[in-house]
């Protein structure tokens, strides 16, 4: 079977309790190769206890094609997967997504704007998707969580294991704050055949995917060319020319890719804030997620007044509003993305003059 058809395999079917019960002659006809029959007749049963006992934790499930918590963006591309397993709260993985990708061995550099665009963009209102590996795809997470926006890693193993190892406790916060994300059944190690899988997973979850440092030849490239292949975005950072790592930014970027030089690049590419004013600025999920931060809430309206007309730093703003550090840092960033303040030298802040607003 090839894995772009399994959707319409299910739809064909009746769904996933139609594909248990059909016969060897019912799921040949329904286009299912030969090769791909023992797996459905007769499955592993130690497998299928392993699965069971990970689904038993809290916290963990399975969503199927027809799960309406199935995240759609997904389901929409060619090559969806038919189930899902999702350690964390799986109603982020509806939210609006940009991918952050690029190298392993990424410069300081290269981390640097990778965690100041995961952060700035998710306090835009966008879920931050990575594929959790080392450099650039560890430190777009760790933007996203460090101002407090949900983050979603896509995983080329079982959710049973940490790959990378040392990301444990990295993987721990993003169940945490967002959602840790595989096809792949318990068990499964991190063989090389899985990443491009879970690459196509990773850029269908997005509205766009950014590329931050990547060498001619590399896995985030594979990630953004399976992202216009379903009609996603597709965006670079532009590096040096005497940097190996932006070569294959610089080679997306000869080929179409949008340029991007900051995170209100990115938002102009995906076109977020047209959305975002069309979702509702401020929606809630069912879950409490926050769906949109582009419209002013009370406690932005709160910490506008409190900046006043003369420069403040983030200590005063906490004095003077009341709320935690981290929630004021976020919402700096914020108002500074939408042009309504502007950082100053000295970790300070001051409403934007007039003539620069937009």
């Amino acid at each position: 079977m090839k894995f772009v058809d399994a959707l319409a395999l299910l739809e064909r079917l009746g769904g996933p309790e139609g594909l248990l019960a059909a016969t060897e002659a019912e799921l040949i006809r329904a286009g299912i190769a030969r090769a791909g029959l023992p797996a459905l007749l007769t499955p592993d049963e130690t497998a299928l206890e392993r699965d069971l006992r990970w689904l038993a934790v809290d916290g963990h499930c399975l969503l199927t094609a027809d799960d309406p918590r199935y995240p759609p963006q997904l389901a929409a591309t060619a090559g969806a997967p038919v189930a899902i397993f999702v350690e964390g709260e799986p109603a982020v993985l509806s939210l609006p997504q940009l991918a952050i990708v690029g190298s392993r061995s990424a410069t300081a550099a290269g981390r640097e704007t990778a965690f100041e665009f995961a952060g700035r963009l998710s306090a835009a209102g966008l879920a931050i998707t990575s594929g959790l590996a080392t450099g650039i795809d560890a430190a777009a997470h760790r933007g996203a969580l460090a101002a407090g926006g949900a983050t979603i890693a896509v995983c080329g193993t079982g959710l049973d294991q940490v790959y990378p190892a040392e990301h444990a406790a990295l993987a721990a916060s993003i169940a945490a704050q967002g959602a840790l994300v595989s096809e792949f059944s318990m068990g499964t190690a991190p063989l090389a055949m899985n990443f491009p899988r879970r690459n196509r997973v990773l850029s269908g979850l997005a509205r766009g995917v950014l590329v931050i440092e990547a060498a001619a030849r590399s896995g985030s490239l594979i990630t953004a060319r399976l992202a216009g292949e379903q009609g996603r975005d597709v965006m670079a950072v532009p590096g040096s020319i005497h940097n190996a790592l932006a070569r294959g930014c610089h080679r997306l970027i000869k080929d179409g890719a949008a340029l991007v030089e900051s995170p209100e690049d990115v938002l102009a590419v995906i076109g977020f804030r047209d959305l975002a004013a069309a979702a509702g600025a401020g929606e809630k999920t069912s879950g409490g997620v926050r769906k949109s931060s582009i419209g002013l809430d009370s406690a932005e309206e709160m910490l506008l007044n409190a900046l006043g007309f003369e420069p403040a730093d983030l200590d005063k703003l906490v004095e003077r509003t009341g709320f935690p550090a981290h929630a004021v840092a976020s919402m700096l960033q914020l108002l500074e993305l939408e042009g309504r303040i502007e950082s100053l030298a000295g970790g300070r802040y001051s409403r934007t003059p007039p003539r620069q607003a937009r």
